[in-house]
Parts: structure tokens; C-alpha cells; sequence
């Protein structure tokens, strides 16, 4: 007897109960362990301040739509006092979009702060992001002003976005090369003044990894109320450390990040969304972290902003390339076709895909290939699948990938049902003036038999000395040729109808990426196939 059976029905039921709430306090338990990264997405704002990359409004609000369905938290919809088209943008955004927190951006002065206000007038989160330079190299070489000018106007500009609306977000910018005792104080007197987001801007991607996490680390230790506001982070990918500043910042305790789809931005860009979040999805583990973004939306939002921004996004990008999730190495094949996670740290059902890409080159093995032929509906015999496969390498060895297109023609142009009586084993053919010249080999058995003639076209010589090869004499009916694939290497199919004496019209297919090839092959395969039935 079990020990169930001698239980009760009241008592199984508070031992169930019993296992519910250990399980609810376990996932609580994990909730108040784990701390939620904020996603402030900029590609509205940073991310259109790319050259060349101006959207107008009615692209904007479409890209507002799919953030939100992204999940983002914050929106920086645009730059309202830059010009009246950016402000109508923000204004229509911030009256449609609901959910995430919509947010203006404006320099610390007055004119700029009032402007986004009034752009926000309806939004159902407002949020005011006001920054000044609070570098030497900013305040002496821009702002040409002193310190304690610049910390007045910070104070100011904090408390006006603070009479407007409940959220406000201050930047201190150039933080990174800023000193850090003048840091300090800028960011505690804009808390007093009534911020509720700090933001650490890596304005010129100056920072390493280490360095700007113990910037965030010093900000804890030095700034009495930074623990009572979200302390953010803003990195540019001029050095390529965008994504590793923005990690070693969460790590040292920051809780938002600023990023932009595909990591638009000014210069070299802002730090990738997808890399931080995926980054975070993958090793939360290691960060105790994770963001509420709706991961599956990722690919689709790439796209999308790819499209309206007209930047296209490069095949080796991490997470959104076309290369992300694709696989050409034929050892990588093997280990991903056998077991995903020998070569996969993510799924890519995770970021919108369907499945990862296995790409056939001249480096993929027979497991790729047989795979591959499989999910087109081929079964294929080992014997069959040796043949195959060496007609597939001297294909791979000619195009840089062999498509699926190219696998069909292949595998119909090797696997004849009907039997080879005669194999193409050599060709030559000259063609132009004066007369076309064909020299053909063909392998019966054992035994090559080789024949010239001449004709009115390359084509006609091929027929010519093939008739005189084989002895047969045929009419050929039609021809034609089409390519199986897109592209200059496209592998060409050829289809030839013959008949001899006004019987039956035979059909023979031959594929290959040289056109008089696989004319060859038709031909050739038609009369092989005339054979079998006579």
C-alpha cells in the first residue's frame, strides 16, 4: 500500500495545499531575489539621430506600436523642441500608445523643458528626460560655463520637468569621463530636486567594461539617495563595448538600461537592445536578472525598424543577422542536428524564428545533406546518398551555398529511376564562328566511346554526337531550360522531349550550373530512358 491509499481525502488536500504554497514561496522567493531591468528603448530618438536614417511621423507610431508589443518599459519617443514635425510625432504617440511609460527628451533649459511637456499633454505615463554635459570637456568646450553654473541649471531644469509631470529622468552627460566627485554631487542634487530616473551616459563610448562598473558601484557607495531612484545607464558603441558596459553596469547594480533596435544611434550606435536583452535572458544566472520584454517580438521589431530606418542590419549582427542562428561548419552541423546545445546558446524560437538555418557549403557533411533532403521529402539510401552527395560537393564547390532549389534538381538528375544505359563521362564544346564543334564521351559499361560533330549550334553539335555515339536516331520535340535557382551560379534544369518514328514522346531532364551541360544530360537521358523501353 502507498502511501496516498493511506491517506484521507482532507488529508491529501492539505498536503496539496501545502505543496502550492511551498511552490508560490519558492517563485517569490526567486522574484524578491532576482532584480527586473528596466528596457528603455531610444531608437525613436538616439536611434533616428543616425545619418540617414530620418523616419517621419506616421513610421514612427509604427514602430511605437510594435515596442509596445515588445514590452518595453520606457519610449523615447523624440526630441519635441527640434523641430514641429518631431513634436507632432511625440504628441501622436504619446496619445495612442498605452502602457509603457512615453518619455520626451529636452536640454536643461526652460523653452525645451516646457515644449516637452506640452508634447506629452495626453500621454497616460509621461516621462521628461533632461540632461546637461557634466564633463570638464563639456562644460569648458561646449557650454562654456563653469560648474556651478551647470549644477544651478540642472537643479532648475529637474524641478520644472518635475512641476509637469511625476516622472522625470536626469542626465548627466559625458558622465563617464566626468569627475567623479562633481558626479556625485550633480546626481544627489537632481534627486533632491525631484528625479526618479538617474541616467549614466558613456555619451562617446569612452568607457571599458570594468571601469564603468565600478563607476556604478562608486555612484552606490557616494550618493546617499541613489538607492531611492532607478539609476540607468546610456552607452554608445564607439569601441564596440556598448553591450559589455551595459552588462557590467546591471552587474555593479544598475537597473535601466537605454538601448535602440539593432543598435542604432549616433556615430557607431547605442548598445543593442536584443544584446542586452537576450544577454540577460541567457545569463540571468549569472547577472540575477531579468526584463519583462517579450522576447519573441525581437525579430520582428528588428525587421520592422530595419525596413522604415533603411538600414539593413549586417548578416554577422549578434541575435537579429541572418547568420545569428545559421550553421555552415560541418562539424557544427553534425553537433547541432544531434544536440542544439552543443552549438546554440539560445533558441531562436526565443527571438521569433522558427527554427535555425543549417547552410550547405562545401564544409557541410553527409548529416546536413541527408537531413536537409529529408525535410524536402527525400528519403535517400546510403548507397544513393554517396552519389548524391558527391554531385552535391562539386556543385558547393562552385556556389558559395547550395539552396534547396539546387538539392530538387540535384537529387532528380542523379537518382534516374529508369536504367543508365549511357553516363555523360567528358564533354567539350566549342561554340561561336565558324562552326560549332562538340566533342563528347560517353560511358557504356565498362567502356568509353567518343565521338565529334560538328552543328548550326553548340546544342545541335552535343545531339549530333551523341546520335553517333549511341545509333539511335531520334526527333526532338522541345527543349527547354530554366534556372532552379536565383543568381549567376543559378544551377540550370534542362528538359528535352524526344520521339523516334512517331512513337511515344519521351521526356529527359538533366541539371547542372553550366547550361550545355545539363542540355547534355537531358538529351542523354531521354534516350537512356527510350532504351529501357524499348
Amino acid at each position: 500500500m502507498g502511501l496516498q491509499d493511506s491517506l484521507s481525502e482532507d488529508d491529501l488536500r492539505k498536503l496539496n495545499e501545502s505543496s502550492n504554497n511551498k511552490s508560490s514561496l519558492i517563485k517569490k522567493e526567486k522574484c524578491i531575489m532576482s532584480r527586473k531591468i528596466f528596457i528603455f528603448d531610444t531608437t525613436l530618438r538616439d536611434g533616428e539621430q543616425s545619418p540617414g536614417a530620418s523616419m517621419n511621423s506616421e513610421e514612427k507610431l509604427e514602430i511605437a506600436r510594435q515596442l509596445k508589443k515588445l514590452n518595453v518599459d520606457v519610449i523615447e519617443a523624440g526630441f519635441p523642441i527640434s523641430s514641429q514635425e518631431d513634436f507632432e510625432s511625440v504628441s501622436s504617440i504619446a496619445q495612442e500608445i498605452k502602457g509603457p511609460i512615453i518619455c520626451a527628451l529636452s536640454r536643461a533649459i526652460p523653452a525645451d523643458i516646457e515644449r516637452a511637456g506640452e508634447a506629452l499633454k495626453y500621454a497616460e505615463k509621461p516621462m521628461i528626460h533632461t540632461f546637461i554635459g557634466t564633463s570638464d570637456i563639456h562644460i569648458k568646450g561646449q557650454l562654456r560655463k563653469t560648474r556651478e553654473q551647470v549644477l544651478e541649471m540642472a537643479v532648475n531644469a529637474v524641478k520644472l520637468a518635475k512641476s509637469l509631470c511625476q516622472e522625470v529622468e536626469f542626465s548627466a552627460m559625458d558622465a563617464s569621463r566626468t569627475d567623479p566627485v562633481y558626479l556625485y554631487e550633480v546626481i544627489q542634487s537632481a534627486i533632491e530636486s525631484g528625479a526618479t530616473v538617474i541616467n549614466i551616459p558613456d555619451t562617446v563610448g569612452y568607457a571599458i567594461p570594468e571601469q564603468f562598473g565600478q563607476l556604478i558601484s562608486d555612484i552606490f557607495k557616494n550618493v546617499p539617495d541613489a538607492n531611492k531612484v532607478r539609476i540607468s545607464v546610456h552607452c554608445h558603441d564607439d569601441l564596440g563595448l556598448a553591450t559589455a558596459n551595459a552588462i557590467s553596469a546591471i552587474k555593479a547594480g544598475a537597473t535601466q538600461v537605454e538601448c535602440a533596435i539593432n543598435g542604432m544611434g549616433e556615430r557607431a550606435g547605442n548598445t543593442s537592445l536584443e544584446e542586452v536583452v537576450m544577454t540577460i535572458k541567457t545569463r540571468g544566472d549569472y547577472l540575477d536578472a531579468y526584463t519583462d520584454i517579450k522576447t519573441q517580438e525581437i525579430i520582428n521589431t528588428s525587421r520592422l525598424v530595419s525596413r522604415l530606418s533603411g538600414f539593413l542590419v549586417p548578416p554577422n549582427k549578434p541575435i537579429v543577422g541572418s547568420n545569428a542562428f545559421a550553421h555552415s561548419s560541418g562539424i557544427h552541423q553534425d553537433g547541432v542536428l544531434k544536440e542544439r546545445s552543443t552549438f546554440e546558446i539560445m533558441m531562436p524560437q526565443d527571438i521569433g524564428l522558427s527554427e535555425s538555418e543549417i547552410v550547405l557549403t562545401a564544409r557541410s557533411g553527409r548529416h546536413a545533406l541527408r537531413h536537409r533532403l529529408s525535410e524536402l521529402g527525400y528519403e535517400i539510401k546510403d548507397d544513393q546518398l554517396n552519389k548524391v552527395y558527391e554531385r552535391f560537393l562539386a556543385v558547393a564547390d562552385k556556389k558559395k551555398q547550395v539552396y534547396d532549389e539546387d538539392l530538387s534538381a540535384i537529387v532528380q538528375d542523379e537518382l534516374q529511376l529508369s536504367p543508365q544505359t549511357y553516363s555523360l563521362e567528358y564533354m567539350q564544346v566549342i561554340g561561336g564562328t565558324p562552326t560549332p564543334v562538340a566533342v563528347i564521351g560517353l560511358k557504356k559499361g565498362d567502356e568509353v566511346f567518343r565521338e565529334v560533330a560538328c552543328g548550326d549550334g553548340p546544342l545541335d553539335a552535343v545531339c549530333k554526337a551523341i546520335d553517333k555515339i549511341t545509333g539511335v536516331k531520334v526527333e526532338l520535340i522541345s527543349y527547354s531550360l530554366n534556372a532552379a535557382t536565383k543568381g549567376k551560379d543559378a544551377m540550370g534544369e534542362a528538359i528535352m522531349r524526344i520521339a523516334t518514328n512517331g512513337d511515344k514522346i519521351i521526356t529527359g531532364r538533366g541539371a547542372s550550373t553550366d547550361i550545355i551541360e545539363a542540355s547534355t544530360k537531358a538529351y542523354v537521358n531521354a534516350i537512356n530512358r527510350m532504351l529501357s523501353l524499348a
